[in-house]
C-alpha cells in the first residue's frame, strides 16, 4: 500500500485560511479510503513532515502545508508538486519534546491522564509544548498543560481548559 507517489497541486481553503495539497480520489482509495490517517508527507523531495489526511469531498482528501514549509521548498499556491506519502509509525504522529517526556516520566498522575486522552488531544499538547524554541518555555508549557489536565474531569477536557482559560460562557 505505502509508499505512494503522485502529482498534485497546492491550493487554498479561504474558510480555514490554509494551504493544502489535494489528494486525488484514487490515492485516497490506495490509503484504504480512510481519512484521519497519519502519514509522512514529502513534497518535491525538499520538505518532509508528519501529517494527517482530511476529507475534502467527492472522495478526495487534503493534507495541509504551512507557509514556512512552502517557503522552505520554494513553493506557492497553484504550483504542481510531486508528493510521496509514507506510513507514520510514530506513537503520537509528531515528535515529543524531551521536556514533556521528562515531565511525564516524573509525574505518574500526569502521565496516566495523558495516556487516557484521545490521539488528537495528545498531539495538541505535544505540538503546543514544542511550539517554542526556548527549553524553559517548553518546560513552562508542559507544566501548565499537564497541571491543568490533572484538574479536569477525564473524558471532558477541552483545549481551552488545558490552557487554563476556563469554559466558554
Amino acid at each position: 500500500m505505502l509508499p505512494i507517489q503522485f502529482q498534485t497541486h497546492i491550493d487554498f481553503l479561504p474558510k480555514l485560511k490554509l494551504h493544502y495539497l489535494e489528494i486525488p480520489e484514487e490515492v485516497v482509495r490506495q490509503l484504504g479510503g480512510k481519512f484521519k490517517v497519519r502519514l509522512i508527507c514529502t513534497v518535491n523531495s525538499a520538505v518532509s513532515y508528519q501529517c494527517g489526511l482530511v476529507a475534502l469531498g467527492q472522495g478526495r482528501g487534503y493534507i495541509t502545508i504551512s507557509g514556512s514549509r512552502m517557503k522552505q521548498a520554494y513553493l506557492k499556491r497553484g504550483d504542481q508538486v510531486t508528493v510521496l506519502l509514507e506510513k507514520d509509525d510514530s506513537e503520537y504522529g509528531t515528535k515529543v519534546p524531551e521536556e514533556l517526556e521528562e515531565l511525564l516520566r516524573q509525574d505518574t498522575e500526569g502521565n496516566q491522564r495523558f495516556t487516557q486522552l484521545a490521539p488528537g488531544m495528545k498531539r495538541y499538547i505535544i505540538q503546543y509544548v514544542a511550539g517554542v524554541k526556548s527549553s524553559q518555555l517548553r518546560i513552562d508549557r508542559a507544566l501548565l498543560l499537564i497541571g491543568n489536565l490533572k484538574q479536569l474531569q477525564p473524558g471532558r477536557e477541552t483545549f481551552r481548559e488545558l490552557l487554563g482559560k476556563g469554559k466558554r460562557v
